[in-house]
């Protein structure tokens, strides 16, 4: 694990090296505050929206969640934006979380970072537990709903979820900041900017610790990241290299507790329970994740002319690591292991492992000339990755041999995609716009079959949409999209599979005034053989999926801000939505119409912000989710009730005359009025299982910026 910190150094030596020679030949210097900006945000334009794209999303800026930036997770950080429901397994933001959206999960949420995608190719999942704080690094996220624009990567299915990394600094700088709280949480954080060297070059870096107890047994968090950076900045060049990533070691929670417990003891933890020798009950010490993912990113944006600019990166990501278990009355054969006399079964300390190499480019070119803006686009990326299994301990260890490996299989998948999309505006009132995106994904895997996938997909994925400006206020758009979606590689172990389709009609409204910002928006997402639900997990705990071949949502969405006052501000929003499997058929029997699981029927969230004096804000947070089915019956087992939560922010700055330029302090209070509830669960046959959340739980922090 060390050695590859050492590596990472090295590849920011490397890419120092790179960079320097330009830095050093450079003869001009700029200071162009704008251009600069504009340069930096070449990196994501290619797929980033704004008012005048016929596209529902919403924006986070660093800003926005820097006063809850205290070790809590992004989806955490997220989860008062519309349409969002999150969940943490540990049941207090540390460690794995999860992030849903429209009551799509996140293996349907397409995340970008700079444009480079981050969703795990097999998976389609995103595992933010691997690179923990990466908030601190993170400028803005946009967050398109419903299938949004073309993108790279996984395809969007509810969401797609872009972020862009820290821009540079003209002036050197440092922050030092450390969080503690509840269930002896805590959070340490280094930042640096040696500011712009000679107006060209700079280099900037942080390191980050996590660390928890849970708020569930034993769901222990041990956290560490890095970011290291280094940006040339010409007059039209921006050259962008970065390396970063994360080590994580949890205790696991994702067996969550069934009913009866639940109701008697809301923290108890089954990973890790056996039974000794002696009859004693006891808990497996190492029943862990470890898992380490570093990544390296370089991009060029240069602006040619005032019409032409362009974006080119190359990436790569390792991922290696494994989960442990202690396996009681395990089968000799399940592990390939010959029987020992008298004995067909063994207690066994297991480990399965992925090791994984990501890597390919992205690229764009934008031409915008009056009233017409061009985007050009695409990339290539290919994953390879390797599933193995190993026994490191057994109470009757057989023939077996240390290192030997109980089952081989591996993943290869290469996808490719291109697209064009432009803007053009027929009038100062209308515009219109189209998108048309070609997709390529070749996938081969094998598993406990010799060939468990080998296919080849070829996906075309338009969209259209129109923008109208009523006047200076007021703008009402139509947008069209389709999209189509591979599945991932637990939906092929669970049988026979089709990649599911999507047709994705918006309707909205967009005014801004000087007191007011609304948006109200209208969605008809009509499915064909999506991929739903089941609430089942398989045994390592991934979601269970099946195609449902007709299937709906249809919601609306409000989100306002709305300055009451000079010291109040009122952030509401709110999702109604009808989420429907038509037709459907439980094996082989016609069940008729019910509700998609995990979709509940209103999400509401709200944020009162009250600045009674400079530099100190206070905010009531309330988030309201609606009752959902954890299975597409709605049976009454697997009804999980709905849950109303509150939380408090208070923020205070000062910049005193001495060596720091200011100092904040932040205080969280999470579920403030101590609300018993569950927010995530599972079937397992007909007996449900619950991710229960903690009570009234606090974190505060100091940041020292200098």
């Amino acid at each position: 694990m060390e050695n590859s910190y050492v590596k990472s150094l090295k590849a920011s030596v490397v890419l120092t090296l790179f960079l320097g020679p330009l830095w050093l030949s450079a003869q001009q210097k700029s200071n162009d505050s704008t251009q600069v900006n504009q340069l930096d945000e070449v990196l994501v334009k290619a797929v980033r929206v704004n008012k005048k794209t016929p596209v529902t999303f919403s924006n986070l800026t660093q800003k926005d969640i820097a006063s809850r930036n205290l070790g809590q997770d992004i989806p955490i950080l997220m989860n008062y934006m519309p349409s969002v429901v999150t969940t943490s397994d540990a049941g207090n933001g540390f460690g794995y979380t999860g992030i849903r959206v429209r009551g799509t999960d996140a293996t349907r949420v397409n995340v970008t970072i700079n444009g480079i995608p981050y969703n795990d190719s097999e998976s389609h999942g995103t595992f933010w537990v691997n690179m923990p704080d990466f908030a601190s690094s993170v400028q803005s996220m946009q967050l398109q709903r419903g299938v949004g624009t073309s993108t790279n990567g996984a395809g969007a299915f509810g969401a797609s979820l872009n972020l862009l990394t820290d821009s540079y600094s003209k002036k050197g700088t440092g922050e030092i900041a450390n969080s503690f709280g509840s269930f002896n949480a805590r959070k340490h954080t280094v930042k640096f900017s040696t500011g712009l060297m000679n107006d060209r070059f700079e280099i900037a870096g942080r390191l980050s610790q996590i660390a928890s107890d849970g708020y569930v047994d034993r769901a222990s968090a041990d956290l560490k990241s890095y970011f290291l950076q280094g940006t040339y900045v010409g007059k039209t060049t921006l050259i962008k290299g970065l390396v970063f990533g994360g080590r994580e070691r949890t205790y696991q929670s994702w067996n969550g507790i069934d009913g009866p417990t639940l109701a008697v003891d809301r923290t108890f933890n089954s990973a890790g329970i056996f039974t000794d020798e002696f009859g004693n009950t006891r808990f497996y010490d190492n029943e862990t994740d470890n898992y380490q993912q570093d990544h390296a990113q370089l991009h060029w944006s240069e602006r040619w002319n005032d019409r032409w600019s362009t974006n080119v990166a190359l990436h790569y990501t390792k991922g290696k690591g494994y989960f442990e278990n202690y396996k009681e009355d395990a089968d000799f054969a399940e592990y390939g292991l010959a029987p020992v006399a008298g004995q067909t079964s063994t207690d066994l300390i297991r480990q399965k492992w992925l090791d994984n190499d990501f890597y390919g480019t992205t690229f764009s070119a934008n031409y915008k000339k009056d009233e017409f803006d061009l985007i050009l686009g695409g990339g290539w990326n290919k994953y390879e990755g390797l599933h193995f299994g190993r026994v490191i301990w057994a109470r009757f260890a057989s023939t077996s041999e240390l290192g030997d490996e109980y089952y081989n299989d591996y993943g290869i998948k290469t996808d490719g995609n291109v697209f064009a999309k432009a803007t053009y505006d027929l009038s100062s009132q209308w515009s219109v716009y189209g998108d048309v995106q070609y997709r390529r994904v070749n996938y081969k895997a094998n598993g406990v079959q010799p060939t468990l996938v080998d296919d080849t997909f070829n996906f075309f994925n338009p969209k259209v949409g129109v923008n109208y400006a009523v006047n200076t206020k007021n703008i009402l758009y139509f947008s069209y999209a389709r999209a189509n979606r591979e599945p991932n590689r637990t939906d092929y172990e669970g049988g026979n599979v089709r990649p599911e389709k999507l047709n994705d009609f918006e309707l909205g409204w967009r005014y801004e005034a000087s007191k007011v910002q609304f948006n109200a928006n209208v969605y008809y997402m009509l499915y064909r053989d999506q991929l739903i639900l089941t609430g089942a997990l398989d045994d390592v705990g991934s979601p269970v999926r099946s195609n449902s071949e007709r299937s709906y949502r249809l919601g609306l969405e409000v989100d306002a801000t709305i300055a009451l006052s000079k010291q109040w501000i009122w952030k509401p929003n709110f999702t109604i939505s009808q989420n429907q499997n038509i037709d459907l058929t439980n094996n082989g029997v016609a069940v008729g119409n019910t509700a998609i699981a995990y979709s509940p029927n209103l999400i509401a969230g709200n944020l009162l912000l009250f600045e009674p004096v400079k530099n100190l804000h206070l905010t009531w947070l309330s988030k309201f989710v609606g009752e959902q089915f954890m299975n597409n019956l709605e049976r009454p087992e697997a009804r999980l009730p709905d849950y109303f939560v509150n939380d408090f922010n208070v923020s205070y700055s000062w910049n005193p005359k001495s060596v720091f330029r200011t100092i904040t302090v932040n205080g969280l209070v999470n579920n403030i009025l101590d609300k018993t509830y569950v927010s995530n669960g599972y079937m397992w046959d007909i007996f449900p299982y619950y991710y229960p959340q903690a009570g009234r739980n606090f974190l505060v922090g100091l940041t020292l910026q200098f």
